[in-house]
């Protein structure tokens, strides 16, 4: 059995310095992710360092020189999110897509930055038995040869193939949302956009961050645009699966033409998929099921397929034509 030591952090600076001073450390959060990665041999730090009881719980407004924010803290859990009214009013892609991700039972535990910092991952990298080049680095991926239902469609590699498995995080991309991470330097912002990695030859990395790095917050702006959102999630069940496709998007109109829009695709990538040429494609254009399809198929150029991802395509053009019609039609998308 591997010794394993726990401490309680009293401060983000103190959880900061102590996996700094430690190789084997990990931050441990609400720990839905990371307590079965323990129990499965996928993750073996030498010590935990707790941060789920730090002062980082609040969800507040904050003005900024380009507008007003919603402030969320690291430790928000997923449900009172959800929840929130100004997330329902003002961000309705999040709430809605927080209330697909996994179940009513992990929603409760299950943390802001914990979501987003989960590991992206396959049926393969779970399994300790066989290959798998995030898990050990060089050894091959089973996913190119096996099970491939779930597997990436864009920006993946010889080396991995996986999803990435947050239905928030999707949202958040297409919500333009910041996260506010605090290092041994200090603190810095980055886009939720550029916080994940395509797998590339590195794909035991799945973000951006370093690995004493703490995610402290993020923040959404409270736009028109953001308010003018939605989240859907096509999956084999309704409640505790991944998603085979999901799209999250947000469309301000301009009479009967689209002025702007954001396209992001979740089981499509290793990382949510900004669909940005899609998004171009649409601009200045009428919208119907038609110029969408058209729109999204300037997306999939790109696309590469199994026999086993196939099906992806056309739900994913069915989906987002779907989703961006009827938030151009509703005033309740």
């Amino acid at each position: 059995m591997r010794e394993l030591t726990y401490v309680r952090a009293s401060s983000a600076q103190e959880a900061v310095e102590a996996v700094t001073a430690d190789a084997d450390a990990m931050f441990l959060g609400g720990g839905t992710n990371l307590v079965d990665h323990l129990k499965l041999g996928v993750a073996r730090p030498g010590r935990l360092v707790d941060v789920s009881r730090l002062p980082l719980d609040e969800v507040e407004t904050r003005e900024t020189p380009d507008g007003p924010v919603l402030r969320v803290g690291a430790a928000v859990r997923n449900a009172d999110l959800a929840a929130h009214p100004l997330v329902r009013s003002g961000l309705p892609a999040l709430s809605r897509a927080l209330l697909a991700g996994a179940s009513g039972q992990i929603r409760q535990q299950a943390s802001t930055a914990g979501n987003l910092l989960q590991r992206t991952r396959c049926v393969y990298f779970q399994d300790v038995t066989t290959p798998c080049n995030k898990r050990e680095p060089g050894s091959g991926c089973s996913a190119l040869e096996g099970y491939d239902r779930y597997n990436a469609v864009l920006g993946a590699s010889e080396h991995c193939v996986a999803v990435h498995p947050s239905d928030m995080a999707v949202a958040m991309v297409a919500l333009d949302a910041v996260v506010v991470v605090l290092g041994p330097e200090g603190e810095r912002r980055l886009p939720v956009a550029d916080l994940h990695r395509l797998p590339g030859d590195a794909p035991q990395r799945d973000t951006t961050l370093a690995r004493d790095e703490l995610v402290t917050a993020v923040e959404l702006p409270l736009t028109d645009l953001a308010a003018r959102s939605t989240y859907r999630k096509v999956r084999d069940r309704a409640s505790y699966a991944f998603a085979l496709v999901s799209v999250a998007a947000a469309l301000r109109m301009d009479g009967d033409t689209v002025a702007d829009v954001r396209i992001v695709w979740g089981g499509a990538a290793h990382k949510p998929w900004r669909a940005e040429l899609a998004e171009r494609a649409l601009v200045g254009q009428a919208l119907d099921e038609d110029t969408v399809a058209a729109a999204v198929d300037t997306e999939l150029a790109t696309a590469r397929t199994s026999e086993g991802t196939a099906y992806k395509l056309p739900m994913l053009r069915g989906t987002t034509a779907h989703t961006l019609t009827t938030l151009a039609t509703t005033e309740d998308a």
